[in-house]
């Protein structure tokens, strides 16, 4: 999985990252120790969640803005913690 050695580096140069990514990947995340990570129940391809689903979309890039202004540490893994839908209002 590229986008981990791609969020090392750009840490290495200074630049904080977070890597948002779908749950079934966090054997990954872990493996890899990514330096900020959300996982998301959303299925692959829609880590962010559905199409057209702005209302959970803001939500999961602030949980990653959070993370990224408050992780404890590097290396911290943080779970969305709602359930994936498939669409708005669903």
């Amino acid at each position: 999985m590229s986008v981990g050695h791609v969020a090392r580096v750009f840490e290495e140069a200074g630049i904080p990252t977070v890597v948002i990514m779908s749950g079934v990947f966090a054997h990954r995340a872990r493996t890899m120790r990514m330096p900020r990570v959300v996982l998301t129940p959303h299925i692959m391809a829609r880590p962010l969640g559905a199409p057209h689903d702005v209302a959970r979309q803001r939500a999961v890039l602030d949980t990653a803005l959070d993370l990224l202004a408050n992780a404890p540490g590097n290396g911290t893994i943080v779970e969305f913690p709602e359930p994936y839908r498939p669409g708005p209002g669903s």
